[in-house]
């Protein structure tokens, strides 16, 4: 048996009477339920039809509200489920999407995905393959666009009790949307959970990160440089690291072509790959922020989207956007590599600026015109700001 809020259930918690709907099997007064993934049980004290008359039992389909004992706080998007046998939970599935979206998937950018009256955030880790004619030809992919079905696996930030879509139509689908608007971008029916899933633990350390940064004597923070190539982002962050570590803090800097020297060599420069790239990045700063560090990154980050799931992942009020500005026809005039030459020559592909789209940053903590000062007077300009709002310094 499993039962779902009302979709209508807005509310983060519920207590009292709960509303909803038998997604499978018999629910009888007396039963004992779990509540999932909130693992608390309960026994059915009463069920009551839509207009209030009690029922001694309710089927698959039909709406009801229940009476627990003891009575429980139900959260937004929890199912109850039989004690003795419960649904399981996961935060991580393999799913058949269908995308309806003008937009490609690109795997790794973040999306909200809704189980019922769920929302939760997450991603595409893995797109395997797209389905294609009416026998569901397995094809590569590296993207879905508006139409196509595919297979992909997803990773959530919470885990969230299910079955397969196959098992049951109503736990096994769910929406996806983006991350800032109601907009639905797919539909979506759950294979199975990934087996990685359920034997993967965090593990207690005795070390946090606030020891840590205690010990370095600073608030770790994370500046992120973001502009067009050719706009100095790199000459900055150098600038920046080097007057930094002169008034003695501890920092490390990530800049965009040093990385995929090593970390990131595997990946090019398509939309996907440009995803994946600060998707990476903005996990490694994550660490190096719990190891107390003030982490400079240097990337051309090119789409809001990817920025904002780094802003994401850092602690609030320790993420700093920084819009390196400088006019197109100026990083062409400094580009000692000859990049956009080639770009517009058609040598190279997927060149930022020329044809692949830069979303300059629409509120950016701070924004340097860099083509009216010097790299040292852009770094003093963050170094003051940093002082001034008492951040990290």
């Amino acid at each position: 048996m499993t039962f779902r809020l009302r979709a209508e259930v807005s509310t983060d918690e519920i207590s009292g009477d709960i509303c909803g709907q038998v997604a499978s099997g018999k629910l009888t007064v007396g039963d004992k339920i779990k509540v999932l993934p909130q693992a608390k049980t309960a026994t059915v004290s009463a069920i009551k039809n839509h207009d209030g008359s009690p029922e001694n039992e309710a089927h698959t389909g039909q709406a009801v509200s229940l009476e627990l004992t003891p009575q429980l706080a139900i959260r937004n998007g929890d199912i109850l489920t039989n004690a003795k046998n419960p649904v399981e939970s996961s935060d991580q599935f393999e799913v058949t999407l269908a995308w309806h979206d003008k937009h490609p998937l690109l795997s790794g950018r973040p999306y909200r995905f809704q189980f019922g009256t769920m929302f939760v955030h997450g991603s595409i880790t893995t797109i395997k393959y797209a389905l294609a004619g009416t026998d569901n030809t397995h094809q590569a992919a590296v993207t879905l666009t508006k139409g196509q079905t595919g297979v992909v696996t997803i990773s959530l930030k919470q885990a969230i009790a299910f079955t397969s879509f196959e098992q049951n139509q109503i736990l096994g689908s769910f929406g996806l949307f983006h991350r800032k608007d109601d907009e639905k971008l797919a539909d979506g029916k759950i294979k199975f959970a990934l087996r990685r899933a359920s034997n993967i633990h965090r593990q207690a350390i005795n070390i946090d990160r606030s020891e840590r940064a205690k010990q370095k004597n600073q608030r770790p923070c994370v500046l992120w440089l973001t502009g067009l190539s050719g706009s100095g982002k790199s000459t900055i962050a150098n600038a920046l690291e080097t007057q930094l570590l002169e008034m003695g803090k501890h920092t490390c800097l990530l800049d965009g072509d040093n990385v995929r020297h090593g970390l990131n060599r595997d990946l090019g420069f398509t939309d996907t790959d440009r995803v994946e790239n600060i998707r990476r990045i903005s996990e490694v700063a994550k660490l190096m922020t719990d190891a107390g560090l003030i982490v400079i990154t240097s990337f051309i980050s090119p789409f809001r989207a990817e920025r904002q799931m780094a802003r994401d992942k850092i602690a609030d009020g320790e993420f700093f956007e920084i819009f390196i500005d400088a006019p197109l026809e100026v990083c062409e005039q400094r580009d000692e590599k000859g990049l956009y030459a080639k770009a517009r020559a058609g040598l190279v592909k997927n060149f930022t600026g020329i044809d692949s789209a830069y979303e300059a940053p629409t509120s950016p903590d701070i924004t340097i015109a860099s083509s009216c000062i010097s790299p040292d007077q852009a770094a003093k300009l963050i170094i003051d700001f940093l002082e001034k709002n008492a951040i990290t310094l």
